[in-house]
Protein backbone atom coordinates (compact mmCIF):
# COMPACT_ATOMS: atom_id res chain seq x y z
CA UNK A 1 0.00 0.00 0.00
CA UNK A 2 1.33 3.24 -0.59
CA UNK A 3 1.95 5.86 2.06
CA UNK A 4 0.59 8.79 2.79
CA UNK A 5 2.20 11.84 3.75
CA UNK A 6 1.34 13.28 7.06
CA UNK A 7 -1.63 10.35 7.03
CA UNK A 8 -3.56 12.21 4.41
CA UNK A 9 -2.23 13.12 0.94
CA UNK A 10 -0.80 10.46 -1.75
CA UNK A 11 1.53 11.49 -3.84
CA UNK A 12 0.90 10.51 -7.73
CA UNK A 13 3.73 12.43 -9.30
CA UNK A 14 6.84 14.95 -8.84
CA UNK A 15 6.33 18.46 -11.15
CA UNK A 16 9.56 20.08 -10.36
CA UNK A 17 12.54 19.87 -8.22
CA UNK A 18 15.20 22.38 -7.79
CA UNK A 19 17.40 23.62 -4.70
CA UNK A 20 15.27 24.30 -1.79
CA UNK A 21 12.84 20.59 -2.47
CA UNK A 22 10.34 19.34 -4.46
CA UNK A 23 6.97 20.02 -5.59
CA UNK A 24 4.61 16.72 -6.20
CA UNK A 25 0.92 16.59 -7.35
CA UNK A 26 -1.01 14.74 -5.11
CA UNK A 27 -4.56 13.94 -3.43
CA UNK A 28 -6.09 14.48 -0.51
CA UNK A 29 -7.61 11.22 0.82
CA UNK A 30 -9.87 12.61 3.37
CA UNK A 31 -11.69 14.24 1.22
CA UNK A 32 -14.66 12.86 -0.82
CA UNK A 33 -13.82 13.91 -3.83
CA UNK A 34 -9.93 12.76 -3.38
CA UNK A 35 -9.49 16.55 -4.24
CA UNK A 36 -5.46 17.02 -6.00
CA UNK A 37 -3.64 19.25 -5.32
CA UNK A 38 -0.06 20.75 -5.22
CA UNK A 39 2.36 19.82 -2.79
CA UNK A 40 5.61 21.89 -2.59
CA UNK A 41 8.47 20.07 -0.21
CA UNK A 42 11.05 22.98 1.49
CA UNK A 43 14.64 22.54 2.98
CA UNK A 44 16.51 25.07 4.71
CA UNK A 45 20.07 25.23 3.48
CA UNK A 46 20.97 25.46 7.02
CA UNK A 47 20.69 22.98 9.89
CA UNK A 48 21.70 25.24 12.17
CA UNK A 49 18.98 25.18 14.86
CA UNK A 50 18.72 28.96 15.37
CA UNK A 51 18.59 29.20 12.13
CA UNK A 52 15.81 26.50 11.61
CA UNK A 53 13.43 28.07 14.57
CA UNK A 54 13.98 31.97 12.87
CA UNK A 55 12.95 29.88 9.16
CA UNK A 56 10.07 28.20 11.13
CA UNK A 57 8.28 31.33 12.71
CA UNK A 58 9.12 32.96 8.97
CA UNK A 59 7.06 29.90 7.17
CA UNK A 60 4.47 30.37 9.40
CA UNK A 61 4.23 33.74 8.70
CA UNK A 62 4.66 33.74 4.88
CA UNK A 63 1.87 30.95 5.04
CA UNK A 64 -0.55 32.77 6.54
CA UNK A 65 0.00 35.52 3.97
CA UNK A 66 -0.46 33.23 0.94
CA UNK A 67 -3.72 31.60 2.68
CA UNK A 68 -5.00 35.23 2.26
CA UNK A 69 -3.48 36.04 -1.17
CA UNK A 70 -5.31 33.02 -2.12
CA UNK A 71 -8.23 33.58 0.00
CA UNK A 72 -9.04 37.13 -2.01
CA UNK A 73 -7.87 36.01 -5.56
CA UNK A 74 -9.52 33.63 -7.58
CA UNK A 75 -6.53 34.01 -10.19
CA UNK A 76 -3.97 32.87 -7.05
CA UNK A 77 -4.19 29.08 -5.56
CA UNK A 78 -5.55 28.98 -2.49
CA UNK A 79 -3.70 27.59 -0.08
CA UNK A 80 -4.95 24.04 1.60
CA UNK A 81 -3.11 23.51 4.70
CA UNK A 82 1.33 23.70 5.55
CA UNK A 83 2.99 21.74 8.07
CA UNK A 84 6.45 20.63 8.85
CA UNK A 85 7.84 16.87 8.89
CA UNK A 86 11.23 15.50 9.71
CA UNK A 87 12.49 18.81 9.03
CA UNK A 88 11.15 19.55 5.93
CA UNK A 89 8.42 22.13 5.58
CA UNK A 90 4.93 21.45 3.46
CA UNK A 91 2.79 24.06 1.38
CA UNK A 92 -0.53 22.43 0.40
CA UNK A 93 -1.83 24.37 -2.53
CA UNK A 94 -4.42 24.39 -4.99
CA UNK A 95 -4.19 22.40 -8.08
CA UNK A 96 -4.24 24.85 -11.47
CA UNK A 97 -5.31 22.36 -14.45
CA UNK A 98 -4.05 24.48 -17.14
CA UNK A 99 -0.93 24.69 -19.61
CA UNK A 100 1.45 27.52 -18.83
CA UNK A 101 2.13 30.47 -20.92
CA UNK A 102 5.58 28.28 -21.88
CA UNK A 103 3.96 25.58 -22.64
CA UNK A 104 1.27 27.85 -24.99
CA UNK A 105 3.87 29.42 -26.60
CA UNK A 106 5.58 26.05 -27.94
CA UNK A 107 2.03 24.74 -28.89
CA UNK A 108 0.54 27.29 -30.60
CA UNK A 109 3.07 29.70 -31.78
CA UNK A 110 3.24 33.73 -30.75
CA UNK A 111 0.37 35.35 -28.93
CA UNK A 112 -1.65 38.46 -31.20
CA UNK A 113 -1.74 41.61 -29.42
CA UNK A 114 -5.57 41.21 -28.56
CA UNK A 115 -4.36 37.99 -26.69
CA UNK A 116 -1.65 39.95 -24.44
CA UNK A 117 -3.83 42.51 -24.01
CA UNK A 118 -6.71 40.47 -22.49
CA UNK A 119 -3.62 38.32 -20.05
CA UNK A 120 -2.49 42.15 -18.87
CA UNK A 121 -5.90 43.28 -17.97
CA UNK A 122 -6.32 40.03 -15.99
CA UNK A 123 -3.37 39.82 -14.63
CA UNK A 124 -2.43 44.08 -13.44
CA UNK A 125 -5.44 43.81 -10.97
CA UNK A 126 -3.73 40.46 -8.98
CA UNK A 127 -0.73 42.60 -9.08
CA UNK A 128 -1.85 45.79 -7.89
CA UNK A 129 -3.75 43.50 -5.10
CA UNK A 130 -0.34 41.80 -4.18
CA UNK A 131 1.14 44.77 -4.11
CA UNK A 132 -1.14 46.44 -1.40
CA UNK A 133 -0.19 43.69 1.04
CA UNK A 134 3.58 45.20 0.67
CA UNK A 135 4.40 41.68 -1.50
CA UNK A 136 6.57 41.56 -4.06
CA UNK A 137 6.00 38.20 -5.94
CA UNK A 138 9.71 38.27 -7.27
CA UNK A 139 9.55 35.34 -10.10
CA UNK A 140 6.84 36.27 -13.06
CA UNK A 141 7.57 34.23 -15.80
CA UNK A 142 5.71 32.39 -18.45
CA UNK A 143 6.54 29.08 -16.32
CA UNK A 144 4.66 30.92 -13.48
CA UNK A 145 1.18 31.89 -15.03
CA UNK A 146 -0.87 29.27 -15.71
CA UNK A 147 -4.09 29.58 -18.34
CA UNK A 148 -7.02 27.48 -16.68
CA UNK A 149 -8.22 24.70 -18.48
CA UNK A 150 -11.89 25.45 -16.96
CA UNK A 151 -11.96 29.34 -18.33
CA UNK A 152 -8.93 30.44 -20.11
CA UNK A 153 -7.82 33.16 -17.16
CA UNK A 154 -4.36 33.36 -16.00
CA UNK A 155 -3.53 32.15 -12.39
CA UNK A 156 -0.23 33.65 -10.91
CA UNK A 157 1.96 30.81 -9.01
CA UNK A 158 4.75 30.66 -7.11
CA UNK A 159 5.61 33.09 -5.08
CA UNK A 160 9.42 33.81 -4.03
CA UNK A 161 8.54 34.96 -0.60
CA UNK A 162 8.82 31.09 1.19
CA UNK A 163 11.69 30.00 -1.09
CA UNK A 164 13.55 33.29 0.05
CA UNK A 165 12.82 32.32 3.58
CA UNK A 166 14.39 29.27 3.07
CA UNK A 167 17.65 30.57 2.15
CA UNK A 168 17.81 32.56 5.99
CA UNK A 169 21.06 32.94 7.31
CA UNK A 170 22.42 35.23 10.21
CA UNK A 171 25.30 37.62 8.94
CA UNK A 172 28.13 38.82 10.61
CA UNK A 173 26.13 41.41 12.25
CA UNK A 174 23.92 39.07 13.77
CA UNK A 175 20.65 39.70 11.94
CA UNK A 176 18.27 37.65 9.80
CA UNK A 177 18.94 37.97 6.21
CA UNK A 178 18.64 36.24 3.02
CA UNK A 179 21.62 34.47 1.37
CA UNK A 180 20.08 33.98 -2.03
CA UNK A 181 18.59 36.35 -4.93
CA UNK A 182 14.53 35.28 -5.75
CA UNK A 183 14.07 35.47 -9.79
CA UNK A 184 15.05 34.12 -13.16
CA UNK A 185 17.78 35.29 -15.37
CA UNK A 186 16.96 37.45 -18.01
CA UNK A 187 13.13 37.89 -16.33
CA UNK A 188 14.52 40.18 -13.18
CA UNK A 189 15.21 43.67 -13.46
CA UNK A 190 18.82 44.79 -12.58
CA UNK A 191 17.61 46.13 -8.63
CA UNK A 192 16.15 42.61 -7.73
CA UNK A 193 19.35 40.87 -9.23
CA UNK A 194 21.32 43.28 -6.94
CA UNK A 195 18.77 41.94 -3.86
CA UNK A 196 16.97 45.18 -3.91
CA UNK A 197 13.50 44.53 -5.78
CA UNK A 198 10.69 47.05 -5.43
CA UNK A 199 7.36 47.14 -6.44
CA UNK A 200 7.83 47.89 -10.32
CA UNK A 201 10.27 45.09 -10.63
CA UNK A 202 7.43 42.60 -10.96
CA UNK A 203 6.20 44.95 -14.27
CA UNK A 204 9.52 44.52 -15.69
CA UNK A 205 9.11 40.75 -15.40
CA UNK A 206 5.87 40.84 -16.48
CA UNK A 207 6.58 42.91 -19.68
CA UNK A 208 9.69 40.24 -20.33
CA UNK A 209 7.09 37.82 -20.25
CA UNK A 210 4.84 39.36 -22.68
CA UNK A 211 8.00 39.75 -24.96
CA UNK A 212 8.40 36.20 -24.97
CA UNK A 213 4.72 35.89 -25.45
CA UNK A 214 4.93 38.09 -28.54
CA UNK A 215 7.85 36.63 -30.26
CA UNK A 216 9.09 33.61 -28.93
CA UNK A 217 12.19 34.71 -27.93
CA UNK A 218 13.82 33.89 -24.33
CA UNK A 219 15.63 37.45 -22.99
CA UNK A 220 18.98 35.82 -23.41
CA UNK A 221 18.38 35.17 -27.47
CA UNK A 222 17.71 39.24 -27.78
CA UNK A 223 20.30 41.75 -27.96
CA UNK A 224 20.34 44.72 -25.04
CA UNK A 225 21.60 48.03 -26.40
CA UNK A 226 24.82 48.93 -24.99
CA UNK A 227 23.97 52.62 -24.04
CA UNK A 228 21.03 52.45 -22.34
CA UNK A 229 20.47 48.92 -20.88
CA UNK A 230 17.02 48.05 -22.88
CA UNK A 231 15.84 45.30 -24.10
CA UNK A 232 16.23 45.19 -28.40
CA UNK A 233 13.36 43.29 -29.20
CA UNK A 234 10.77 45.39 -31.83
CA UNK A 235 11.99 44.10 -34.98
CA UNK A 236 10.92 40.49 -33.58
CA UNK A 237 7.41 41.31 -33.27
CA UNK A 238 6.36 43.07 -36.43
CA UNK A 239 2.46 43.49 -35.64
CA UNK A 240 2.27 45.21 -32.68
CA UNK A 241 0.50 48.60 -32.60
CA UNK A 242 2.94 51.59 -31.41
CA UNK A 243 0.88 52.52 -28.56
CA UNK A 244 1.48 48.68 -27.17
CA UNK A 245 4.74 48.78 -28.06
CA UNK A 246 4.88 51.78 -25.74
CA UNK A 247 3.74 50.41 -22.83
CA UNK A 248 5.73 47.45 -22.61
CA UNK A 249 8.58 49.35 -23.27
CA UNK A 250 7.99 52.00 -20.03
CA UNK A 251 7.20 48.56 -18.04
CA UNK A 252 10.72 47.36 -19.51
CA UNK A 253 12.62 50.31 -18.43
CA UNK A 254 16.03 50.13 -17.11
CA UNK A 255 15.73 52.27 -13.91
CA UNK A 256 12.27 51.68 -11.62
CA UNK A 257 11.92 55.25 -12.07
CA UNK A 258 11.11 55.20 -15.75
CA UNK A 259 8.84 52.08 -15.25
CA UNK A 260 4.74 52.73 -14.21
CA UNK A 261 4.82 53.74 -11.06
CA UNK A 262 2.45 50.95 -9.94
CA UNK A 263 0.38 47.94 -11.73
CA UNK A 264 -2.86 50.43 -11.68
CA UNK A 265 -1.28 53.11 -13.70
CA UNK A 266 -0.23 50.29 -16.32
CA UNK A 267 -3.92 49.10 -16.16
CA UNK A 268 -4.93 52.90 -16.97
CA UNK A 269 -2.64 53.13 -19.76
CA UNK A 270 -3.92 49.94 -21.27
CA UNK A 271 -7.29 50.43 -20.85
CA UNK A 272 -6.99 53.88 -22.20
CA UNK A 273 -5.63 52.70 -25.56
CA UNK A 274 -8.29 50.33 -25.79
CA UNK A 275 -10.82 52.72 -26.64
CA UNK A 276 -9.01 54.46 -29.54
CA UNK A 277 -6.08 53.44 -31.83
CA UNK A 278 -5.54 49.82 -30.92
CA UNK A 279 -6.10 47.42 -33.93
CA UNK A 280 -8.97 45.34 -33.77
CA UNK A 281 -7.65 41.45 -33.68
CA UNK A 282 -9.44 38.11 -32.81
CA UNK A 283 -8.52 36.74 -29.42
CA UNK A 284 -7.00 33.51 -30.46
CA UNK A 285 -3.20 33.35 -30.46
CA UNK A 286 -1.82 33.59 -33.93
CA UNK A 287 1.26 33.99 -35.36
CA UNK A 288 2.47 37.40 -37.14
CA UNK A 289 1.95 38.20 -40.59
CA UNK A 290 4.25 40.78 -41.64
CA UNK A 291 4.88 41.82 -45.60
CA UNK A 292 8.60 42.39 -46.38
CA UNK A 293 7.88 45.74 -47.42
CA UNK A 294 6.99 46.25 -43.17
CA UNK A 295 9.78 44.62 -42.48
CA UNK A 296 12.34 46.75 -44.28
CA UNK A 297 10.87 49.76 -42.95
CA UNK A 298 11.26 48.40 -39.24
CA UNK A 299 14.84 47.81 -39.66
CA UNK A 300 15.57 51.25 -41.02
CA UNK A 301 13.95 52.64 -37.79
CA UNK A 302 16.11 52.69 -34.49
CA UNK A 303 15.17 49.75 -32.81
CA UNK A 304 16.59 50.94 -28.82
CA UNK A 305 13.47 51.57 -26.98
CA UNK A 306 14.84 53.60 -23.80
CA UNK A 307 12.82 55.89 -21.62
CA UNK A 308 14.14 59.13 -22.88
CA UNK A 309 15.31 58.50 -26.75
CA UNK A 310 11.55 57.63 -28.13
CA UNK A 311 12.33 59.82 -31.27
CA UNK A 312 13.32 56.98 -33.87
CA UNK A 313 10.00 55.14 -32.15
CA UNK A 314 7.66 58.05 -33.03
CA UNK A 315 8.75 58.04 -36.69
CA UNK A 316 8.22 54.06 -36.66
CA UNK A 317 4.81 54.84 -34.83
CA UNK A 318 3.63 57.26 -38.04
CA UNK A 319 4.73 55.00 -40.46
CA UNK A 320 2.96 51.93 -39.05
CA UNK A 321 0.24 53.13 -37.08
CA UNK A 322 -0.61 56.60 -38.58
CA UNK A 323 -0.45 60.46 -36.96
CA UNK A 324 -2.89 59.73 -34.50
CA UNK A 325 -0.85 56.84 -32.98
CA UNK A 326 2.39 58.41 -32.83
CA UNK A 327 0.92 61.83 -31.04
CA UNK A 328 -0.91 59.06 -28.64
CA UNK A 329 2.45 57.70 -27.75
CA UNK A 330 4.12 61.48 -27.65
CA UNK A 331 1.81 61.99 -25.14
CA UNK A 332 2.23 58.79 -23.04
CA UNK A 333 5.84 59.02 -23.04
CA UNK A 334 5.84 62.63 -20.98
CA UNK A 335 4.29 61.13 -18.62
CA UNK A 336 6.51 60.13 -15.39
CA UNK A 337 6.22 58.53 -12.06
CA UNK A 338 7.86 58.11 -8.74
CA UNK A 339 8.35 54.90 -7.63
CA UNK A 340 7.63 53.47 -4.36
CA UNK A 341 9.47 51.60 -2.30
CA UNK A 342 9.13 47.98 -0.68
CA UNK A 343 10.87 48.54 2.32
CA UNK A 344 8.33 51.92 3.42
CA UNK A 345 6.24 54.41 2.23
CA UNK A 346 8.06 56.86 0.15
CA UNK A 347 6.93 61.18 0.62
CA UNK A 348 4.67 62.21 -2.13
CA UNK A 349 6.14 64.61 -4.62
CA UNK A 350 4.41 67.96 -5.41
CA UNK A 351 5.20 68.71 -8.85
CA UNK A 352 3.60 72.34 -10.90
CA UNK A 353 0.64 71.82 -12.59
CA UNK A 354 0.36 73.11 -16.03
CA UNK A 355 0.12 76.47 -16.35
CA UNK A 356 -3.14 77.46 -18.09
CA UNK A 357 -1.81 79.14 -20.99
CA UNK A 358 1.65 77.56 -21.62
CA UNK A 359 2.76 74.30 -22.87
CA UNK A 360 3.87 72.13 -20.28
CA UNK A 361 7.28 71.04 -21.63
CA UNK A 362 9.74 72.61 -23.68
CA UNK A 363 10.35 68.77 -25.13
CA UNK A 364 7.13 68.37 -26.12
CA UNK A 365 7.61 69.66 -29.61
CA UNK A 366 5.84 69.25 -32.80
CA UNK A 367 4.95 66.81 -35.35
CA UNK A 368 6.35 68.46 -38.33
CA UNK A 369 5.00 67.46 -42.18
CA UNK A 370 8.58 66.09 -43.02
CA UNK A 371 8.42 63.95 -40.06
CA UNK A 372 5.39 62.21 -40.88
CA UNK A 373 5.93 62.70 -44.80
CA UNK A 374 1.91 64.27 -44.98
CA UNK A 375 2.14 67.78 -46.33
CA UNK A 376 -1.10 69.07 -45.06
CA UNK A 377 -1.40 68.12 -40.81
CA UNK A 378 -4.20 70.83 -40.69
CA UNK A 379 -7.59 69.61 -39.73
CA UNK A 380 -9.92 69.49 -42.62
CA UNK A 381 -13.15 71.60 -42.96
CA UNK A 382 -12.49 72.70 -39.44
CA UNK A 383 -15.76 74.79 -38.12
CA UNK A 384 -15.35 77.41 -35.61
CA UNK A 385 -18.16 77.30 -32.65
CA UNK A 386 -19.88 79.54 -30.69
CA UNK A 387 -18.04 80.04 -27.40
CA UNK A 388 -19.35 78.88 -24.04
CA UNK A 389 -20.75 81.45 -22.51
CA UNK A 390 -18.89 82.15 -19.71
CA UNK A 391 -22.07 84.37 -18.27
CA UNK A 392 -24.88 81.99 -18.82
CA UNK A 393 -23.04 78.34 -19.67
CA UNK A 394 -23.65 75.86 -16.67
CA UNK A 395 -22.28 72.86 -17.92
CA UNK A 396 -23.10 69.45 -16.10
CA UNK A 397 -20.41 67.59 -14.04
CA UNK A 398 -20.41 64.66 -16.96
CA UNK A 399 -19.67 67.37 -20.17
CA UNK A 400 -15.84 66.54 -20.14
CA UNK A 401 -16.28 63.40 -17.60
CA UNK A 402 -15.07 61.07 -20.78
CA UNK A 403 -11.76 62.58 -20.34
CA UNK A 404 -10.95 61.09 -17.22
CA UNK A 405 -11.59 57.71 -18.90
CA UNK A 406 -10.22 57.28 -22.40
CA UNK A 407 -7.75 59.55 -24.47
CA UNK A 408 -8.15 61.84 -26.34
CA UNK A 409 -7.81 61.78 -30.36
CA UNK A 410 -7.19 64.82 -32.63
CA UNK A 411 -11.02 63.54 -33.94
CA UNK A 412 -11.74 64.99 -30.41
CA UNK A 413 -10.77 68.27 -30.61
CA UNK A 414 -10.49 69.34 -34.93
CA UNK A 415 -13.75 71.35 -34.87
CA UNK A 416 -13.26 72.80 -31.18
CA UNK A 417 -11.71 76.89 -31.00
CA UNK A 418 -8.75 77.93 -28.85
CA UNK A 419 -11.67 78.67 -26.34
CA UNK A 420 -13.63 75.34 -25.64
CA UNK A 421 -9.56 73.65 -25.62
CA UNK A 422 -8.92 75.51 -22.92
CA UNK A 423 -12.06 75.07 -21.56
CA UNK A 424 -11.86 71.13 -21.78
CA UNK A 425 -8.38 70.81 -20.82
CA UNK A 426 -8.50 72.81 -17.55
CA UNK A 427 -11.87 70.47 -16.78
CA UNK A 428 -9.82 68.14 -15.93
CA UNK A 429 -8.15 70.53 -13.34
CA UNK A 430 -11.07 71.68 -11.98
CA UNK A 431 -12.64 68.54 -11.17
CA UNK A 432 -10.14 67.87 -9.11
CA UNK A 433 -10.63 71.33 -7.21
CA UNK A 434 -7.60 73.65 -8.92
CA UNK A 435 -7.64 76.70 -8.74
CA UNK A 436 -6.58 78.83 -11.75
CA UNK A 437 -4.51 82.30 -11.78
CA UNK A 438 -5.89 83.11 -15.16
CA UNK A 439 -9.42 85.37 -14.21
CA UNK A 440 -10.88 84.45 -17.63
CA UNK A 441 -10.59 80.52 -16.12
CA UNK A 442 -11.65 81.38 -12.63
CA UNK A 443 -14.25 82.98 -13.21
CA UNK A 444 -15.95 80.43 -15.61
CA UNK A 445 -15.51 77.63 -13.44
CA UNK A 446 -16.46 79.88 -10.47
CA UNK A 447 -19.61 79.30 -12.61
CA UNK A 448 -20.40 75.79 -12.50
CA UNK A 449 -22.06 74.16 -10.17
CA UNK A 450 -20.33 70.88 -9.81
CA UNK A 451 -16.98 73.12 -9.20
CA UNK A 452 -15.58 72.88 -5.53
CA UNK A 453 -11.98 74.75 -5.27
CA UNK A 454 -9.84 73.06 -2.92
CA UNK A 455 -6.03 73.94 -4.29
CA UNK A 456 -4.41 76.94 -4.99
CA UNK A 457 -2.53 76.22 -8.68
CA UNK A 458 0.99 75.76 -6.43
CA UNK A 459 -0.71 73.78 -4.50
CA UNK A 460 -2.18 71.66 -6.89
CA UNK A 461 -0.14 68.17 -7.18
CA UNK A 462 -1.13 67.19 -10.87
CA UNK A 463 1.12 64.10 -10.27
CA UNK A 464 -0.87 62.30 -7.65
CA UNK A 465 -4.32 64.10 -7.96
CA UNK A 466 -4.78 62.96 -11.94
CA UNK A 467 -5.11 59.67 -13.41
CA UNK A 468 -2.37 58.43 -15.53
CA UNK A 469 -5.12 58.59 -18.66
CA UNK A 470 -6.13 62.61 -17.25
CA UNK A 471 -2.39 63.02 -17.21
CA UNK A 472 -1.93 62.40 -21.18
CA UNK A 473 -5.06 63.90 -21.99
CA UNK A 474 -3.77 67.31 -20.29
CA UNK A 475 -0.24 66.79 -22.62
CA UNK A 476 -2.63 65.80 -25.19
CA UNK A 477 -4.42 69.05 -25.93
CA UNK A 478 -1.28 70.67 -24.75
CA UNK A 479 0.37 69.38 -27.77
CA UNK A 480 -2.72 69.73 -30.11
CA UNK A 481 -2.99 73.45 -29.18
CA UNK A 482 0.64 74.50 -29.79
CA UNK A 483 0.58 72.25 -33.50
CA UNK A 484 -2.07 74.50 -34.18
CA UNK A 485 -1.76 77.40 -32.52
CA UNK A 486 -5.84 77.45 -30.75
CA UNK A 487 -5.18 79.29 -27.32
CA UNK A 488 -7.83 81.70 -26.12
CA UNK A 489 -6.87 82.44 -22.27
CA UNK A 490 -3.84 84.63 -21.41
CA UNK A 491 -2.64 85.38 -18.16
Amino acid sequence: MQMLLNNRYRILRTLGSGGFGETFLAEDTQMPSLRRCVIKQLKPIHNNLQIYQLVQERFQREAAILEELGGNSDKIPALYAYFQLNGLFYLVQEYIEGDTLTAKVKQQLVFSESAIRELLVNLLPVLEYVHSKHIVHRDIKPDNIILRSSDGKPVLIDFGAVRETMGTVINSQGSLASSIIIGTPGYMPSEQAMGRPVYVSDLYSLGITVIYLLTGKQPQELETDTHSGEIVWHSHALNISPTMTFIIDKAIAYHPRDRFASAREMLEALQGIANTILPTQPPSIQPPAVSASSRESVRSTPSTAGAHSYNGILIGSIIAGGLIGASVILGLVLTKSSQPSLEQPVAKQTASSVPEGTSPSENLGTLSPSASGNTNLQPQNVSTPAQLDTNSTNLPSSFYSWLSQRLVTDADLNAKDGYELDIMRNSIFARHGRRFDTPGLQQYFDKQSWYRPIYSPMEFDKRNLLSATEQRNVEYIVEYQNRYNRRYFRK
